[in-house]
């Protein structure tokens, strides 16, 4: 801050604060429709389960940053540290030494926390992360956006960067035409997502995804609970025909799920997904079917390097090509996974965003 201002953090305890944490993104990106907001609900969500949510004030009042500061066990002992996590974490140009100050004093007022790691919200697996380059590429649902004087402050403070990767952006085109290896082989299937299914697809995917990414160094895994969170609101925005996995003689091998990038909608509304907004969405579907999201995809261990993942994309790009969608956008891989990666340029794509999270030793 400038001489002689003084700044507090306090935490978020009535719908008052949580409305002034959520309004500091509509001022610091009310001239950047690049940015899309997290969803207001599952923010509240988090705020009703009592993540500790706070804002940082200046001596007028106005607040200048925001974050979380919450700790998660499982994550602890993925990375063999006592993490203090923040997240969420968005400050004006001058607030973000005193944040970041404020943010270490709480880690070791703690006592037992010896590393700060962020922003992940709530965990690297589910959202968070700052983009390092590619800003002139808009962000999408369930990824990041931010300023370039982020990562200067960040790194000017003394965080250090870690799990660095790359989103994508790829042209939907027809796939070239050829055998199809699933028809070749009776006891590969390909299987779509089914809205009235939903429920018991959503359970097998979660075994899939466990599976497939547990050797990942940031990857914890995910519980039914936390699944169905983060899915809430899946059905009514699924595209059936994005949801695909693939069983090798009835057992599930590989997975990918995309959906319909409804970033345009959820800038527009701010984030705020009520009710109201959701019919309206609902009402307006087809108009946000042209660009999609893959969320993540994966393959079990024991048969990664079979060419399934391969199979899955080459039947992804047939239904997005069919469903008249353009853009395929992908979230963050990392970059020591190049064979995600060369799926990507073997599509036409290029890396759209540098990522990556952030560490401090306290």
């Amino acid at each position: 801050m400038t001489a002689g201002v003084t700044t507090r953090l306090e935490r978020v305890v009535d719908r008052r604060g949580l409305r002034d944490f959520l309004a500091l993104t509509d001022r610091l990106y009310a001239d950047e429709p690049r940015f899309v907001p997290p969803l207001r609900q599952q923010v509240r969500r988090w705020w009703r389960d009592g993540v500790p949510m706070y804002v940082l004030r200046d001596d007028t009042g106005l607040v200048v940053a925001r974050t979380t500061l919450h700790t998660d066990p499982a994550f602890d002992a993925r990375l063999g540290r006592r993490c203090q996590l923040f997240g969420l974490t968005e400050f004006t140009e001058t607030a973000a030494e005193p944040l970041f100050e404020a943010v270490s004093a709480a880690g070791r007022a703690a006592g037992d926390r010896d590393l700060l790691f962020g922003p992940v919200a709530l965990l690297p697996n589910q959202s968070g992360g700052v983009i390092t380059s590619g800003y002139a590429d808009r962000g999408f649902i369930d990824s990041a956006y931010n300023p370039p004087r982020y990562v200067a402050a960040y790194e000017s403070y003394g965080f250090h960067r870690r799990f660095e990767s790359d989103t994508w952006i790829c042209p939907v085109t027809p796939a070239p035409v050829g055998s199809d290896p699933v028809a070749d082989d009776p006891e590969l299937r390909v299987h779509r997502g089914d809205v009235r299914r939903l429920d018991d697809q959503l359970d097998l995917l979660r075994d899939l995804l466990n599976a497939s990414f547990a050797q990942l160094g940031y990857y914890t895994e995910i519980s039914a609970e936390q699944l169905r969170r983060q899915t809430d609101g899946l059905a009514y925005l699924l595209d059936e025909s994005l949801l695909l996995y693939l069983t090798r003689g009835g057992r599930p091998v590989a997975f990918v799920l995309c959906v319909p990038d409804i970033s345009e909608f959820v800038v527009r509304v701010r984030g705020d997904l009520h009710l109201v907004n959701q019919l309206r969405l609902l009402a307006t579907r087809r108009r946000y079917r042209r660009e999609a999201v893959l969320i993540v995809k994966g393959v079990r261990p024991e048969h990664q390097g079979c060419g399934y993942q391969r199979l899955l994309s080459a039947e992804l790009r047939r239904n997005l090509h069919a469903g008249g969608y353009t853009t395929l956008r992908s979230t963050y891989v990392g970059r020591d996974n190049p064979a995600s990666a060369a799926q990507f340029r073997a599509l036409g794509g290029r890396p759209s965003h540098g990522y990556t999270f952030y560490e401090k030793a306290l």
